[in-house]
């Protein structure tokens, strides 16, 4: 009778137990994973959507949701009707961060998330850029949005189908200013021909009243502050509880003094389930000189990363430092908030190639404004802010449900 196989002895089987074993977990939590694992999530995987780089893509896989025939375009803007060149190029970049992915928004999905509820823009023309992109995105997914306006300026796009609102208010200091002629008991030194009183106590009147109407609010200022809006023979001079700031204050000094009580204004007045966030600046390219001193930006391609601290460190006092510098300010007075802050600086930077430039649409704008190497071409790089935008907004709805 043959001898029976030789079995293995038992210390030989200890490592496909532990094989097996592991293979059996793997397939197991393959199965409790949701589909959307590889989505991000901010509260078990951090992810900062903030910093990465710049990928050329082709561009029949990275297309625009929008053309120039978007009724919410403006025209500065529109600079596929402007016939700015190399538009298929600039539209062909993608935003890759560091360590997840950025999907793209999904219109139709997004505005069902958003059903019944309201996005509003506090700020200045970035902040208009930026929903513009906004409303031409969310228009593919309901070819019935149409222009939206009440008293007290508000104005945007309203999508019937979803009955959401996304809405603008402009409002470029966020605090109360009016002029004030020289006759007044203010602005009597030389060479003054009046000045602008701030309440820096008091939200201006575009957005004191519409706190409660939006779930999605965000907010900006910064580009306003500087002496090419206010010049040393028109000035700002703040004012607290009706009365003049003594000693007066420097702009950057008042700029603190507004930020910190509009930012405590938001967290008084706005309701705690309101999503709130706080846009940092959009930075400017303007090159060989200020927008008023033949500055220009007529590049193909974007900025290096090497080349960023160049154009942007304000320790080189070159023409486009302010972004940073207000950055610095605008987060102090952020910390310890339930306020978001909406980071779009440093991806912003490398595209010194997307601004509209001389490409505005109109004969004479270049010659009366000078380039336009601050606002974006749209389509174009306010896209990529509308997904980041977008997937925080998603996030922090899906994660209360």
């Amino acid at each position: 009778m043959p001898a029976a196989a030789a079995k293995p002895p038992p210390s030989s089987l200890f490592p496909y137990l532990i094989l097996l074993s592991i293979l059996l977990l793997f397939l197991y939590s393959s199965l409790l994973s949701p589909p959307t694992a590889k989505t991000l999530s901010f509260h078990s995987t951090p992810c900062n959507l903030f910093s990465g780089k710049w990928v050329l893509q082709h561009p029949s896989t990275h297309k625009s949701l929008y053309n120039e025939t978007c009724p919410f375009q403006r025209n500065a803007w529109n600079c596929l009707r402007n016939q700015r060149p190399n538009m298929g190029t600039i539209n062909s970049y993608k935003w890759v961060p560091e360590t997840c992915d950025l999907p793209r928004i999904n219109p139709v999905k997004f505005l069902s998330l958003m059903r019944n509820k309201n996005i509003g823009f506090v700020g200045d023309s970035l902040n208009e850029n930026f929903i513009v992109s906004f409303l031409c995105v969310l228009r593919a997914a309901d070819s019935g949005a149409k222009k939206w306006k009440r008293k007290g300026a508000w104005r945007g796009g309203y999508f019937p189908k979803f009955n959401v609102t996304v809405a603008y208010h402009r409002a470029v200091l966020l605090a109360n200013y009016r002029w004030q002629p020289k006759q007044s008991s203010v602005g009597e030194e030389e060479g003054v021909e009046g000045v602008y009183r701030v309440d820096v106590d008091i939200p201006a009147v575009d957005w004191a009243n519409i706190t409660k109407f939006y779930d999605v609010l965000i907010f900006n200022t910064g580009h306003w502050w500087g002496f090419d809006k206010f010049p040393k023979d028109r000035p700002l001079v703040f004012y607290r509880a009706g009365k003049p700031i003594n000693p007066p204050l420097e702009m950057m000094d008042g700029l603190k003094v507004v930020l910190e009580n509009m930012v405590s204004l938001i967290e008084k007045e706005v309701p705690s389930k309101t999503l709130k966030f706080w846009r940092l600046q959009s930075p400017r390219h303007f090159y060989g000189g200020e927008w008023n001193q033949n500055g220009s930006c007529l590049f193909d391609k974007p900025l290096q990363g090497e080349q960023l601290d160049l154009w942007f460190d304000p320790s080189n006092n070159g023409v486009n430092k302010e972004a940073r510098q207000l950055n610095l300010l605008i987060q102090e007075a952020l910390q310890g908030t339930s306020i978001q802050v909406l980071d779009l600086t440093h991806l912003s930077e490398f595209r010194a190639d997307a601004h509209p430039a001389i490409w505005l649409g109109k004969k004479d704008a270049v010659a009366v404004w000078g380039q336009d190497c601050m606002h974006w071409c749209l389509p174009g790089v306010p896209d990529t802010w509308v997904d980041i935008l977008s997937e925080l907004i998603r996030n922090s709805f899906e994660t209360r449900q």
